[in-house]
């Protein structure tokens, strides 16, 4: 048990535990459990073969205490360190009369106990008389003083831990963190929208631009073929005095024929 202690504390402060399984891990006593473990509310030591509870700590925040299955027989005045202790299960051991549990008394918060399967059970009015023992008891193995079956324990216990108001209060946490993302979200998406935007407006900026300016390349190349169109002149039309240009040309040529005779 020592070893399954150690493993199960993860080299944590025994102060810093809350909850402890050691189910399963095999001892005929209470091994490696010590006052330090200050802050443990819940326990579970199913299936481990304990024959006695001497040596069990005091755990002034123990609530739920897990001890099916093993062969306890008495000796639950060890438990009295556990005030609190709220869940007893004690099922499936060898506790034979109405004696062995005069120690619970002590347990002014006890709501749950579980004897299943323990001798006890036999006795006449057995459910009767454990419940005029303990005036605290709510449930019996499992079922109230009118047979009806016990609530969700886990559920019970977060209740009685938390508080209504307490789990209002996180559910409005919740709303709130969520209503805080959506907005998130939604300007995120809002500033993408934007950017896209004016990105486009850009892009779109800059194409009128370049087809603007090849329009002008284009305008100029025309004007430029027009203007050298238009400075041409074609064969057979008047030239600026008034001469036809080929006449022109035959008078040059013959000018330039008399001056070499």
């Amino acid at each position: 048990m020592e070893k399954r202690v150690a493993l199960e504390s993860r080299g944590r402060n025994p102060s810093q535990l809350k909850e402890l399984n050691l189910d399963n891990c095999r001892s005929t006593n209470i091994l490696g459990l010590t006052d330090e473990f200050v802050n443990l509310e819940i326990l579970s030591l199913n299936n481990v073969g304990l024959t006695t509870l001497k040596g069990f700590p005091s755990l002034p925040k123990l609530r739920k205490l897990e001890l099916s299955d093993n062969r306890i027989s008495n000796g639950l005045n060890f438990l009295n360190g556990c005030k609190k202790l709220t869940h007893l299960n004690l099922s499936g051991n060898k506790i034979k009369d109405l004696e062995t549990l005069k120690p619970l008394e002590e347990f002014e918060n006890l709501k749950n106990l579980d004897l299943f399967n323990n001798e006890v059970t036999c006795i006449e009015d057995y459910r009767s008389k454990v419940f005029a023992l303990h005036p605290s008891l709510k449930y019996l193995d499992g079922f109230d003083k009118e047979d009806r079956e016990a609530e969700d324990s886990d559920a019970e216990e977060e209740d009685e831990m938390n508080g209504n108001n307490d789990s209002e209060e996180d559910g409005s946490d919740v709303e709130e963190e969520e209503d805080d993302e959506d907005i998130s979200l939604s300007a995120v998406y809002n500033e993408n929208l934007e950017e896209e935007s004016s990105a486009s407006s850009m892009y779109e900026g800059s194409d009128v631009s370049e087809e603007e300016d090849v329009d002008e390349e284009d305008g100029e190349g025309e004007n430029d073929a027009d203007g050298d169109h238009n400075n041409k002149v074609p064969d057979g039309e008047e030239n600026a005095d008034g001469v036809p240009e080929e006449s022109t040309r035959g008078k040059k040529r013959k000018h330039e024929d008399e001056e070499e005779n």
